[in-house]
Protein backbone atom coordinates (compact mmCIF):
# COMPACT_ATOMS: atom_id res chain seq x y z
CA UNK A 1 0.00 0.00 0.00
CA UNK A 2 1.08 3.66 -0.79
CA UNK A 3 1.69 5.84 2.50
CA UNK A 4 -0.55 7.83 3.99
CA UNK A 5 -0.40 11.85 2.92
CA UNK A 6 1.55 12.46 6.09
CA UNK A 7 4.45 10.58 5.19
CA UNK A 8 4.80 11.69 1.43
CA UNK A 9 7.33 9.83 -0.88
CA UNK A 10 10.71 11.60 -1.07
CA UNK A 11 10.25 11.21 -4.46
CA UNK A 12 6.90 13.58 -4.54
CA UNK A 13 7.56 17.38 -5.53
CA UNK A 14 6.54 19.53 -3.65
CA UNK A 15 4.85 21.19 -6.63
CA UNK A 16 2.94 18.15 -7.45
CA UNK A 17 1.11 18.63 -4.41
CA UNK A 18 -2.41 19.16 -4.79
CA UNK A 19 -5.72 19.62 -2.12
CA UNK A 20 -7.67 16.54 -2.37
CA UNK A 21 -11.16 18.92 -3.54
CA UNK A 22 -9.08 20.08 -6.66
CA UNK A 23 -7.60 16.67 -7.62
CA UNK A 24 -10.89 14.89 -7.36
CA UNK A 25 -12.04 17.97 -9.49
CA UNK A 26 -9.28 17.46 -12.34
CA UNK A 27 -10.72 13.60 -12.24
CA UNK A 28 -13.54 14.46 -13.53
CA UNK A 29 -15.17 13.92 -10.48
CA UNK A 30 -17.16 16.58 -9.99
CA UNK A 31 -17.16 20.70 -9.37
CA UNK A 32 -14.80 21.64 -6.57
CA UNK A 33 -17.19 22.27 -4.55
CA UNK A 34 -19.17 19.38 -4.83
CA UNK A 35 -16.09 17.17 -4.05
CA UNK A 36 -15.76 19.34 -0.72
CA UNK A 37 -19.09 17.64 0.07
CA UNK A 38 -17.82 14.22 -1.00
CA UNK A 39 -15.00 14.27 1.56
CA UNK A 40 -16.53 15.72 4.40
CA UNK A 41 -19.23 12.55 3.97
CA UNK A 42 -16.32 10.71 4.23
CA UNK A 43 -16.37 9.34 0.70
CA UNK A 44 -12.95 9.60 -0.31
CA UNK A 45 -9.92 7.66 0.84
CA UNK A 46 -6.45 8.24 0.54
CA UNK A 47 -4.18 4.92 0.21
CA UNK A 48 -7.03 3.08 1.87
CA UNK A 49 -7.66 5.39 4.52
CA UNK A 50 -10.61 7.97 4.36
CA UNK A 51 -9.83 11.56 4.95
CA UNK A 52 -12.08 14.26 6.03
CA UNK A 53 -10.02 17.11 6.10
CA UNK A 54 -10.40 20.11 3.69
CA UNK A 55 -7.36 21.45 2.31
CA UNK A 56 -5.43 17.57 2.53
CA UNK A 57 -2.80 17.73 0.05
CA UNK A 58 -1.89 14.52 -2.26
CA UNK A 59 0.03 13.52 -4.72
CA UNK A 60 -0.09 11.56 -8.17
CA UNK A 61 1.68 8.73 -6.50
CA UNK A 62 -1.14 8.00 -4.02
CA UNK A 63 -4.23 6.08 -4.26
CA UNK A 64 -7.09 8.28 -4.12
CA UNK A 65 -10.43 6.40 -4.01
CA UNK A 66 -14.11 7.83 -3.95
CA UNK A 67 -16.79 5.63 -2.53
CA UNK A 68 -14.00 2.92 -3.07
CA UNK A 69 -13.06 3.38 -6.88
CA UNK A 70 -9.86 5.11 -7.49
CA UNK A 71 -9.78 8.11 -9.66
CA UNK A 72 -7.11 9.40 -11.67
CA UNK A 73 -6.76 12.89 -13.43
CA UNK A 74 -8.45 13.01 -16.93
CA UNK A 75 -6.05 14.13 -19.71
CA UNK A 76 -8.43 15.07 -22.12
CA UNK A 77 -11.25 18.11 -21.21
CA UNK A 78 -14.34 18.07 -22.59
CA UNK A 79 -16.72 21.17 -22.90
CA UNK A 80 -20.33 20.32 -24.04
CA UNK A 81 -23.73 21.67 -24.52
CA UNK A 82 -26.67 19.47 -23.91
CA UNK A 83 -30.47 20.94 -25.66
CA UNK A 84 -31.63 19.06 -22.61
CA UNK A 85 -35.13 17.68 -23.29
CA UNK A 86 -38.17 18.21 -21.25
CA UNK A 87 -38.44 15.19 -18.43
CA UNK A 88 -34.85 15.26 -18.00
CA UNK A 89 -33.45 16.11 -14.64
CA UNK A 90 -30.47 17.98 -14.52
CA UNK A 91 -28.04 15.64 -11.51
CA UNK A 92 -25.93 12.52 -11.58
CA UNK A 93 -28.37 10.36 -10.27
CA UNK A 94 -32.02 10.65 -8.85
CA UNK A 95 -33.72 8.16 -6.17
CA UNK A 96 -37.26 8.15 -7.91
CA UNK A 97 -35.42 6.17 -11.13
CA UNK A 98 -36.54 9.74 -13.44
CA UNK A 99 -34.60 10.32 -16.42
CA UNK A 100 -31.08 11.72 -16.22
CA UNK A 101 -29.98 14.17 -19.01
CA UNK A 102 -26.46 13.63 -18.57
CA UNK A 103 -27.34 9.33 -19.90
CA UNK A 104 -27.92 11.09 -23.14
CA UNK A 105 -23.92 11.71 -23.24
CA UNK A 106 -22.72 8.33 -21.57
CA UNK A 107 -22.80 6.21 -24.85
CA UNK A 108 -19.79 9.14 -26.34
CA UNK A 109 -17.59 9.66 -23.64
CA UNK A 110 -15.56 7.42 -21.38
CA UNK A 111 -14.89 10.20 -19.10
CA UNK A 112 -17.09 11.01 -16.43
CA UNK A 113 -19.19 14.15 -17.38
CA UNK A 114 -21.53 16.33 -14.66
CA UNK A 115 -23.75 19.15 -15.13
CA UNK A 116 -22.66 22.93 -14.58
CA UNK A 117 -25.49 24.61 -13.37
CA UNK A 118 -28.89 22.78 -13.43
CA UNK A 119 -32.51 23.10 -15.54
CA UNK A 120 -35.46 22.03 -13.91
CA UNK A 121 -37.18 18.62 -14.99
CA UNK A 122 -39.71 20.39 -16.90
CA UNK A 123 -37.53 22.87 -18.67
CA UNK A 124 -35.15 22.50 -21.83
CA UNK A 125 -33.07 23.96 -23.52
CA UNK A 126 -29.11 24.90 -23.03
CA UNK A 127 -27.06 22.50 -20.15
CA UNK A 128 -23.52 22.96 -19.89
CA UNK A 129 -21.44 19.54 -19.07
CA UNK A 130 -17.79 19.26 -18.72
CA UNK A 131 -15.33 16.75 -16.78
CA UNK A 132 -13.54 19.97 -15.40
CA UNK A 133 -13.65 21.04 -11.92
CA UNK A 134 -12.13 24.16 -12.57
CA UNK A 135 -14.34 25.35 -15.58
CA UNK A 136 -17.44 24.36 -13.66
CA UNK A 137 -16.56 26.07 -10.44
CA UNK A 138 -15.96 29.46 -12.53
CA UNK A 139 -19.18 29.26 -14.78
CA UNK A 140 -21.06 28.21 -11.49
CA UNK A 141 -19.90 31.23 -9.09
CA UNK A 142 -22.32 33.30 -8.59
CA UNK A 143 -19.50 36.73 -9.66
CA UNK A 144 -19.67 35.31 -12.87
CA UNK A 145 -22.22 37.60 -14.22
CA UNK A 146 -22.62 34.77 -17.15
CA UNK A 147 -26.19 36.05 -18.71
CA UNK A 148 -29.21 32.95 -19.52
CA UNK A 149 -31.43 33.65 -21.73
CA UNK A 150 -34.92 32.25 -21.82
CA UNK A 151 -37.96 32.28 -23.53
CA UNK A 152 -41.22 31.03 -22.03
CA UNK A 153 -44.92 30.18 -23.76
CA UNK A 154 -47.97 30.27 -21.18
CA UNK A 155 -51.10 29.21 -20.78
CA UNK A 156 -52.51 32.59 -19.80
CA UNK A 157 -52.38 36.42 -21.25
CA UNK A 158 -49.41 37.92 -20.44
CA UNK A 159 -50.39 41.62 -18.81
CA UNK A 160 -49.17 44.14 -20.84
CA UNK A 161 -46.74 45.68 -18.25
CA UNK A 162 -45.17 41.89 -17.27
CA UNK A 163 -41.91 43.08 -18.50
CA UNK A 164 -41.56 46.30 -16.82
CA UNK A 165 -42.54 44.33 -13.36
CA UNK A 166 -39.35 41.93 -14.31
CA UNK A 167 -37.72 44.40 -14.56
CA UNK A 168 -38.75 46.69 -11.49
CA UNK A 169 -38.50 43.61 -9.30
CA UNK A 170 -40.99 40.77 -8.02
CA UNK A 171 -41.37 39.55 -4.19
CA UNK A 172 -42.46 36.66 -4.15
CA UNK A 173 -43.36 33.99 -1.15
CA UNK A 174 -40.72 36.71 0.68
CA UNK A 175 -38.00 36.03 -2.19
CA UNK A 176 -37.40 39.14 -4.17
CA UNK A 177 -36.80 38.03 -7.57
CA UNK A 178 -35.52 40.61 -10.40
CA UNK A 179 -35.06 39.84 -14.18
CA UNK A 180 -31.62 41.57 -15.80
CA UNK A 181 -34.00 42.25 -18.63
CA UNK A 182 -37.64 41.32 -20.49
CA UNK A 183 -39.70 41.29 -23.24
CA UNK A 184 -43.02 40.86 -23.85
CA UNK A 185 -43.16 39.09 -27.04
CA UNK A 186 -46.92 38.20 -27.47
CA UNK A 187 -50.05 37.80 -25.36
CA UNK A 188 -48.49 34.47 -24.75
CA UNK A 189 -44.80 35.13 -25.32
CA UNK A 190 -41.71 36.24 -22.95
CA UNK A 191 -38.59 36.61 -23.26
CA UNK A 192 -36.11 36.80 -20.02
CA UNK A 193 -32.43 37.15 -19.21
CA UNK A 194 -31.33 36.69 -15.83
CA UNK A 195 -28.31 36.76 -14.54
CA UNK A 196 -28.46 35.58 -9.96
CA UNK A 197 -30.57 32.59 -11.13
CA UNK A 198 -31.96 31.49 -7.63
CA UNK A 199 -33.85 28.38 -7.82
CA UNK A 200 -37.00 28.51 -10.16
CA UNK A 201 -36.92 32.33 -10.55
CA UNK A 202 -39.10 32.49 -13.64
CA UNK A 203 -41.91 30.21 -12.63
CA UNK A 204 -42.07 31.80 -9.25
CA UNK A 205 -42.17 35.28 -11.12
CA UNK A 206 -45.04 34.21 -12.99
CA UNK A 207 -46.74 32.37 -10.64
CA UNK A 208 -46.86 35.73 -8.51
CA UNK A 209 -49.39 36.43 -11.84
CA UNK A 210 -51.42 33.41 -11.49
CA UNK A 211 -49.49 32.35 -14.75
CA UNK A 212 -49.14 28.90 -15.92
CA UNK A 213 -45.98 28.06 -18.00
CA UNK A 214 -46.46 25.95 -21.53
CA UNK A 215 -42.47 25.86 -22.28
CA UNK A 216 -39.53 27.19 -20.85
CA UNK A 217 -36.56 27.26 -22.54
CA UNK A 218 -33.17 28.57 -22.23
CA UNK A 219 -31.90 29.35 -25.44
CA UNK A 220 -28.31 31.09 -24.36
CA UNK A 221 -26.13 30.81 -21.41
CA UNK A 222 -23.24 33.46 -21.97
CA UNK A 223 -22.22 33.30 -25.18
CA UNK A 224 -23.41 29.85 -25.50
CA UNK A 225 -26.57 28.97 -28.05
CA UNK A 226 -28.64 25.97 -29.08
CA UNK A 227 -27.20 26.53 -32.96
CA UNK A 228 -29.59 24.73 -34.33
CA UNK A 229 -29.45 21.56 -31.80
CA UNK A 230 -32.49 19.29 -31.65
CA UNK A 231 -33.30 18.31 -27.99
CA UNK A 232 -31.16 15.63 -26.76
CA UNK A 233 -28.58 16.49 -29.21
CA UNK A 234 -25.18 18.11 -28.26
CA UNK A 235 -21.80 19.68 -29.05
CA UNK A 236 -18.09 20.83 -27.59
CA UNK A 237 -18.26 24.11 -27.14
CA UNK A 238 -15.19 26.38 -29.33
CA UNK A 239 -12.70 28.01 -27.76
CA UNK A 240 -13.84 31.39 -28.06
CA UNK A 241 -17.17 29.81 -26.07
CA UNK A 242 -14.90 28.90 -23.58
CA UNK A 243 -12.63 31.93 -22.98
CA UNK A 244 -15.62 33.88 -22.55
CA UNK A 245 -17.25 31.83 -20.43
CA UNK A 246 -14.52 32.14 -18.08
CA UNK A 247 -12.75 35.17 -18.57
CA UNK A 248 -12.48 37.53 -15.46
CA UNK A 249 -15.87 39.30 -14.70
CA UNK A 250 -13.90 41.98 -11.86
Amino acid sequence: MKQRVKDLSLQDNLQDLQRLQVYLAHSGVASRRACEKLILEGRVAVDGEVVQTLGTKVSPSQCITVDGREVFPEEKKHYLVLYKPEGCVSSLADEKGRALAVDLLKPFFKERLYNVGRLDMFSSGVLLFTNDGEFARTVSHPSSGIKKEYEITTLDMLPEDIAEKFKTGIRYEGVFYKAYSAQRVSSRKLKVVLIEGKNREIRNMLSAFNIRIKKLLRTRLGPVDLQGLTPGKFRELNNLEIAELTKSKN
